[in-house]
């Protein structure tokens, strides 16, 4: 379905033609006086010098052939030389109802659907997720799921942190207090135990422990080195117990991230690519692209039109042992392998740039990626307390995600007790559920790459541009619709509009010309989405769609109050008023779906 935009720019394309004029200048944009008009030219201004013409005279000359015109009510020209545009009300309602009987709501989607992969979350096992994690979690999901809505093959791929140091940490700290297990004995052969020696909450104490000792004690150090290297080598017991350390922090990780309403398609890590590391070593020696350089192997990728200097990628240190760098281009040929990517998106913080631009030219100098396989890194900022530095805890700490989201979660639930309009069990339910779009919409409204301001109160609140707010809308709306459906078919008791009116009664009803300026200016707003969506997927920019409905909501909170829906005697306008609130709804829905929340029944 093509875009409101598109409709208006090819009018003024041929009004321009027309007139003598190349088409070139008719460009159309959203007017930055919508006081004045809705759409608006300034084509003329740039075309006066090389046509060597009053602007105004130009403008003119094109505005007399859009008189009488399906598309557009009013065309006025305004000096020095601006055309002015308002959309006819019957084109506008017309393009909405195109848009209610889309199943994408009149997005086009993909003709040759990519396979998009994304790697987000990246959490390091054995540890708890903190409010580190909840950028790329939040942002992540919220782009696989826009990348899908254009009809994509979409892969999610969490990437964790499995086979570092920390591992031999625990391996180590484990061994110093349960000596007598069996994985510490290289002589046992038997079967190992399929229970796991620690429970999560024990582990996630083990790793800081551990940590922390073997920086006051070498001797300690050195040999969680060692079991670091064993583990990597094949150790069994060792094996062993990292298979117990997987299994006991996934299952975690599921728990927390099911709460955050993300979810991955694969539950990779660095562990998995390990066999092709000294394959891929092998090929960058033989190719010549790989050099010692003191001691360490590594591979030029510094260009010739670089700004600031960019380091070789490290592939192996001096002693051997492999980095980050290895790591991640050996998961790009695990993908290539066994994907094969058009296209694979980063989301990771955005101090990681500089590692990702590498790793990025080492693979593709290298032949390790396909020269047409986009590789895209959108880095986020990070997410401040009210002081301005990096959130933490009363206390100072880092904060732990789940505790997080039970602060946000406790002030919802006092928010929604307050108002004494649902049963206490219920309003526990619609505090979690607002209480997350709170938390998403909180992140997700600000630009990926930008710091922001973690503020519970403004986030939580039921006024102004907040996930709240959102939800309280569609809520306000569901509320109409289902009084609506009481209304006329009480027989069928507590129903839902969307569930029980078929197309053919919507067929009968159509949107109409809007009835006052606040429903045009309402349709005005839903009438945007289509262009929206395009513009957010390609620009891989969640924050556009909270720009977008919060115009939506404000548009429809307006004409709520200033229309009296349900109260209207005409029982024709009323229905037509009914329309555009289901497709309304549904354009909310679909946008915070895509944000990675939903919407309660009641608030």
């Amino acid at each position: 379905m093509k875009k409101l935009l598109d409709f208006i720019t090819a009018e003024m394309e041929l009004a321009f033609r027309t007139a003598g004029y190349d088409a070139s200048y008719a460009k159309v944009t959203l007017s930055n006086r919508p006081d004045l008009c809705e759409y608006q030219c300034n084509g003329a201004l740039a075309a006066a010098k090389a046509y060597k013409k009053a602007p105004f005279l130009i403008a003119e000359d094109v505005a007399g052939n859009l008189q009488d015109n399906k598309i557009l009510s009013s065309v006025e020209v305004v000096r020095p030389g601006f055309i002015n545009l308002k959309l006819a009300p019957m084109f506008l309602a017309g393009f909405l109802n195109e848009m209610a009987f889309s199943k994408t709501l009149g997005v086009e989607t993909e003709k040759e659907p990519k396979t998009i992969l994304v790697d987000y979350g990246g959490p390091n096992v054995a540890k708890p997720l903190h409010v580190g994690h909840l950028r790329s979690a939040i942002i992540g999901e919220s782009v696989k799921r826009i990348m899908r809505f254009k009809g994509n093959q979409v892969i999610g791929d969490i990437h964790l942190g499995d086979w570092g140091y920390q591992m031999g940490l625990i391996i180590t700290e484990l061994e110093k207090r349960k000596p007598d297990l069996p994985y510490f004995d290289e002589k046992y052969t038997g079967e190992y135990p399929e229970e796991a020696p620690f429970t999560i909450g024990e582990l996630e104490e083990i790793y800081p422990t551990a940590s922390a000792y073997a920086k006051e004690h070498e001797e300690y150090r050195e040999k969680a080195l060692e079991a670091t290297y064993l583990l990597q080598s094949g150790r069994r017991g060792y094996r062993a117990v990292w298979q117990h350390i997987m299994n006991v922090s996934v299952a975690d990780l599921k728990k927390n991230y099911e709460v955050l309403k993300v979810d991955f398609d694969l539950w990779k890590g660095e562990a998995d690519v390990q066999k092709y590391i000294p394959d891929m070593v092998e090929m960058l020696k033989e190719k010549g692209f790989a050099h010692y350089d003191e001691g360490a192997l590594v591979v030029d990728v510094a260009e010739e039109d670089d700004n600031k200097a960019v380091p070789p990628c490290m592939i192996l240190k001096s002693d051997g042992a492999a980095l980050y760098d290895t790591t991640d281009l050996a998961t790009l040929v695990e993908r290539e392998k066994l994907y094969s990517p058009d296209k694979i998106i980063y989301v990771v913080d955005k101090r990681q740039e500089l590692h990702f631009v590498q790793v990025f030219r080492c693979a593709k100098k290298t032949g390790i990626v396909r020269p047409e396989l986009e590789l895209k890194f959108l880095g986020f900022g990070t997410m401040n307390g009210k002081d301005g530095k990096p959130f933490k805890t009363r206390e100072g700490g880092v904060m732990r995600l789940e505790n997080l989201l039970r602060e946000i979660e406790e002030e919802m639930l006092k928010k929604i007790m307050d108002n004494r309009t649902v049963e206490t069990a219920e309003a526990e339910n619609t505090a979690k559920t607002v209480g997350l779009a709170a938390v998403k919409y909180g992140d997700l409204s600000n630009q990926a790459s930008k710091d922001y301001i973690f503020d519970v109160d403004r986030f939580t609140s039921f006024e102004g541009n907040t996930g709240p707010y959102i939800l309280y809308t569609i809520v306000r709306i569901k509320s109409i619709l289902n009084k609506y459906m009481d209304e006329v078919r009480p027989s069928q008791g507590d129903v839902d509009y969307d569930t029980h009116v078929g197309d053919e009664d919507r067929k009968a009803c159509r949107i109409q010309e809007p009835a006052s300026e606040c429903e045009k200016a309402l349709m005005l707003e839903m009438a945007k989405f289509n262009e929206m969506i395009d513009v957010v997927y390609e620009e891989t920019a969640p924050h556009r769609i909270c720009a977008y409905i919060y115009d939506v909501a404000n548009a429809f909170n307006k004409f709520y109050h200033e229309t009296k829906i349900l109260a209207e005697e005409d029982e024709q306008r009323r229905a037509e008023y009914i329309e555009l609130l289901r497709l309304a709804k549904r354009i909310l829905e679909t946008c915070i779906d895509l944000l990675g929340f939903e919407a309660p029944e009641r608030m």
